[in-house]
C-alpha cells in the first residue's frame, strides 16, 4: 500500500514538473503575442505632423514620460530642451517591480524601426525585437484608440530631430518579467467620438490621456474597479515627500462642489503665458499631475472631459493630498 501511495505521489510531482515546464516554455517563447506587426506608412504632412505634435504633447502626453523633467519646478514640466530623448527611470521607489526606462523616441532610437513596428509597439505593447513592454506605457489604452490618432504621432515623432541618447533597457524583477510576457494583447481600435457628443468624446480622451491609471487606486497591483477615479494613489517625490492623486468622482470628497468652468480654470492657469512654475524646496507641495501638458487642451475638449466626469459613480475617498518627509 505504501509502494502505491509513492508511486502515485511520485506521479503527480512529475506531473507537476512537467506541467511547471511546459507553462514557462509558453509563456517564454510562445508570447508575447499580439497579432502580427502591420505593414503600414503613415501620412507625414504638415496637418498630419501639427496634429501628432498636439496629441503627443497635450493629449496622450507622451513627451511627459519620455523627456527629461524639471523636478525642482512646480508639477515638474518638461525640459523643452530634449523633446523625446528618452531615459526616465522608475524602479522599486516608486512601487514598480524592477527599473522601467523609458526609451528615447526620436529618430536616433527610431529611425530604423518601420512605421508599422512603432505601431505595434504603442498599441499592443510590443517592442521591434520581440521583448513585452512594461504597461507603465498604457499601450492597453492606446490599443483601443482610434487609429488616426496614432499614426499622426508616429508622424510627428519622425518629425523629431534626432537626439542622441543610448538608453539601457527596461530590467524587470521576477515573477513579472515572466507575467509581462502575457499582458500585450491584439488591439481593438474604436473611432474618435464626435465631439458633439460630449460625454462620450470626454471618455475617449480621459482614457487616451491615461486619466485612469493615476486617479483610480490599486489593491495588490490591480485597478479598483469598483473605485475607478476615487484617487488616493502615492508618488513618492524624494526626499521622504509624497503626493496623492484627486478623486475625480462627483462625490463631496472629489469634484461635487466644483463647476465646469473651475475645472477649465485649473487647467488654464499653466496655459497662461504669464505662468512661470515656481521652484519648489523639499517639504514644499508639489505634483507629478503633468499640467503643463493637459492646460494646452482646447475648451472643447476640457468640458467634455468634465462632462465624462460628472457621469462616474460617486466614491467617498477622502484623499490627503501631500505628505512630507515621509508621511504615508
Amino acid at each position: 500500500m505504501g509502494k502505491i501511495i509513492r508511486r502515485i505521489l511520485l506521479g503527480l510531482f512529475i506531473v507537476l514538473v512537467l506541467a511547471v515546464a511546459g507553462g514557462y516554455l509558453y509563456i517564454t517563447r510562445a508570447l508575447p503575442s499580439a497579432g502580427e506587426t502591420p505593414t503600414l506608412s503613415v501620412d507625414a504632412t504638415p496637418g498630419h505632423i501639427e496634429r501628432g505634435r498636439y496629441l503627443a504633447h497635450h493629449v496622450y502626453a507622451c513627451m511627459s514620460c519620455h523627456s527629461d523633467q524639471q523636478h525642482q519646478l512646480f508639477a515638474h514640466p518638461t525640459d523643452p530642451s530634449g523633446f523625446g530623448k528618452g531615459g526616465r527611470v522608475w524602479d522599486e521607489k516608486d512601487g514598480l517591480p524592477g527599473k522601467v526606462v523609458a526609451p528615447n523616441l526620436t529618430p536616433f532610437h527610431l529611425g530604423e524601426w518601420t512605421d508599422g513596428e512603432i505601431f505595434h509597439a504603442i498599441t499592443a505593447g510590443i517592442s521591434r525585437d520581440g521583448r513585452a513592454l512594461f504597461p507603465l506605457m498604457p499601450y492597453p489604452a492606446y490599443g483601443k484608440a482610434d487609429k488616426e490618432d496614432i499614426l499622426d504621432i508616429i508622424a510627428y515623432l519622425r518629425s523629431l530631430p534626432p537626439i542622441p541618447n543610448e538608453v539601457p533597457l527596461t530590467e524587470l524583477s521576477f515573477p513579472m518579467s515572466l507575467i509581462v510576457n502575457m499582458i500585450p494583447k491584439q488591439p481593438a481600435f474604436s473611432q474618435r467620438p464626435d465631439p458633439s457628443d460630449k460625454v462620450a468624446f470626454g471618455g475617449y480622451l480621459a482614457a487616451v490621456a491615461s486619466c485612469n491609471d493615476c486617479h483610480t487606486p490599486m489593491v495588490k497591483g490591480r485597478y479598483d474597479e469598483t473605485r475607478r477615479f476615487a484617487g488616493g494613489n502615492p508618488f513618492p517625490l524624494g526626499h521622504g515627500d509624497v503626493v496623492r492623486s484627486a478623486n475625480l468622482t462627483p462625490h463631496e470628497s472629489g469634484l461635487k462642489h466644483w463647476t465646469e468652468a473651475s475645472f477649465i480654470a485649473a487647467f488654464r492657469k499653466y496655459s497662461d503665458s504669464a505662468y512661470v512654475h515656481p521652484e519648489i524646496a523639499p517639504g514644499e507641495f508639489n505634483t507629478v499631475m503633468p499640467w503643463n501638458e493637459y492646460s494646452a487642451m482646447s475648451d472643447a475638449e476640457l468640458s467634455a472631459l468634465w462632462a465624462y466626469l460628472q457621469t462616474l459613480p460617486p466614491v467617498e475617498n477622502p484623499v490627503q493630498k501631500f505628505s512630507a518627509g515621509g508621511g504615508q
